[in-house]
């Protein structure tokens, strides 16, 4: 498909010979090619981000265990978020079998969908070249490196957020009535991921009102039927939200005040601009930051005004809101896709031969770095440091002890797991039998268990450390206690788990505890 302004791909600086980009080199060759190089970029970043926390981390990251659990339940929402990737968990696992290698290749392919789709809206407004240079700064940022493992919400809006942006420009310029629908549909499927992905449709909808040309395509029905769509997508998961009391908000407001009471006011602005150090490292190497005389070929005002409104305003309004609200490090992940775009928009003058070659040099080596960084750090704080990371607990072995445990005192199938819901979690991941987690001992957070179910199968509880929990108490009764040593770490002692087996037919049920305040993984 042929880009709006493909007549920049032709423009060459000044100073630079016409052949130089058509030398035989490997680099020229490949920049000659531009989808064979996003090609190898795609390649090489999931293949160094699957292969290495799949072989480093003996369990996956919280939040992924959590959708895994979360997945397995098949619900629309949760008193969290909407649930879109805990269902693509679910079936990466439904497809491989495996609980430890799909969901770094799932989250890889989510950012390497997020490359494609940024590469076709720079295409459209700065041209081929200028497009391949914006995605080629992306591995810089440490967004779309170390925290990639860990695919959860954030992760997985990242390709809804580029689609979006991509499809609003092509709409609103006018490229076809289908575009429009597209829009709709992904802005839809796209709240299911996280519901603020509608913070860019919010600044989505104010571009398209102050934009003359794509306010001119209001007159037509397209734009209307498209937002008929996204709506008509969405409804599901508005009625889930009304059916569940709105808990989602309850969690943000949980979460707002824990964050703001353990973290600096400057933390979440310190953490995005530390995020960017690569970046800008990355800019000076490259040679983009040096001074040239003025540009031969500005690129136009109204597309410098889409990009840095829609590919900076939501990220620099969260910043502002974080000096009055708490704001989780992560949240402004997906807000960055378009960094790369806005830079080659300002400096995309000063590109050449040489600046692409040190630019597709700079992006290898990013990701090789950070993931090569990314294991020597893991193990080193696992097996030397004795730290204990939610990826250094040994989560294959806990999950066969636990249904080692709970088949020697019950006949029946594991169906429930609940305790200390961090390590029940762990304890039914690995399961053969599937269990369902009950989060945090309460029926509002984990609606798939009822007193019923509760009678008919029973649960296995999970806690750390020798001793019963206060909390557990009522539950456990006189059931008896096994404790396990595991061992997780070349230094640090065995950590102790303990497993009690509740087994069918408990008449009474303790008062499900609802005023009690999470304290949410940041």
């Amino acid at each position: 498909m042929a880009g709006i302004d493909d007549s920049i791909d032709r423009w060459v600086p000044a100073g630079l010979p016409a052949v130089a980009l058509d030398s035989s080199s490997f680099w020229s060759a490949l920049l000659r090619h531009p989808w064979g190089l996003l090609a190898l970029l795609c390649l090489v970043q999931t293949l160094c981000w699957t292969v290495v926390p799949t072989f480093i981390d003996p369990a996956p990251p919280g939040d992924v265990v959590e959708g895994f659990m979360w997945g397995r339940e098949w619900v629309l929402l949760t008193y969290k978020h909407p649930q879109l990737p805990g269902w693509l968990l679910e079936a990466s696992h439904l497809l491989t079998g495996s609980f430890r290698w799909p969901q770094y290749l799932l989250a890889q392919l989510t950012i390497s969908a997020t490359f494609v789709l940024v590469y076709l809206l720079a295409r459209d407004m700065l041209g081929q070249r200028r497009a391949l240079a914006a995605v080629l700064l992306m591995p810089s940022v440490y967004f779309f490196g170390w925290p990639t493992p860990q695919f959860n919400h954030d992760y997985a809006q990242m390709p809804f957020w580029a689609a979006i942006c991509w499809l609003l420009w092509r709409a609103g310029r006018g490229s076809g009535p289908g575009w429009w629908l597209a829009l709709g549909l992904v802005s839809g499927v796209g709240l299911y991921a996280k519901f603020s992905t509608g913070l860019l449709l919010a600044f989505g909808a104010l571009w398209l009102l102050s934009d003359a040309r794509a306010r001119s395509r209001l007159a037509t029905p397209w734009p209307w039927l498209g937002l008929a769509v996204c709506l008509a997508v969405a409804a599901p998961l508005a009625i889930a939200l009304y059916r569940i009391d709105f808990l989602p908000l309850t969690y943000f407001a949980g979460r707002d005040a824990w964050v703001t009471e353990h973290r600096a006011r400057l933390y979440y602005i310190g953490v995005q601009l530390a995020g960017f150090s690569g970046f800008l490292l990355v800019l000076a190497i490259s040679g983009l930051l040096r001074r040239t005389s003025a540009p031969q070929d500005p690129v136009e005002r109204g597309k410098l005004v889409y990009l840095t409104w829609m590919g900076l305003g939501p990220a620099t309004l969260i910043m502002v809101a974080s000096l009055f609200t708490g704001t989780g490090e992560a949240w402004g992940a997906p807000m960055y896709n378009l960094v790369g775009v806005v830079a080659l928009a300002f400096l995309g003058h000063r590109l050449g031969a040489p600046e692409m070659r040190r630019l597709a040099i700079c992006a290898f080596i990013c990701i090789v770095a950070m993931s090569g960084a990314y294991a020597a750090i893991r193990w080193t704080d696992c097996n030397v440091r004795g730290r204990m990371d939610a990826v250094c607990w040994p989560a294959r072995p806990i999950s066969d002890e636990a249904e080692a445990v709970w088949h020697a005192a019950v006949p029946g199938r594991l169906d429930i797991v609940g305790g200390d819901t961090n390590l029940a979690m762990l304890a039914g991941l690995n399961a053969y039998d599937k269990p369902s987690i009950f989060t945090d001992l309460d029926m509002r957070f984990a609606p798939w268990i009822t007193r019923q179910r509760l009678r008919d199968h029973g649960m296995l509880m999970v806690w750390s450390g020798p001793h019963v929990p206060s909390r557990l108490r009522a539950w456990l009764d006189n059931v008896p206690v096994k404790t396990v040593l595991f061992n997780w770490s070349r230094e640090a002692p065995p950590v102790a788990i303990s497993f009690a087996a509740i087994p069918p037919g408990i008449r009474y049920l303790p008062v499900a505890a609802s005023s009690r305040t999470r304290h949410p993984r940041i």
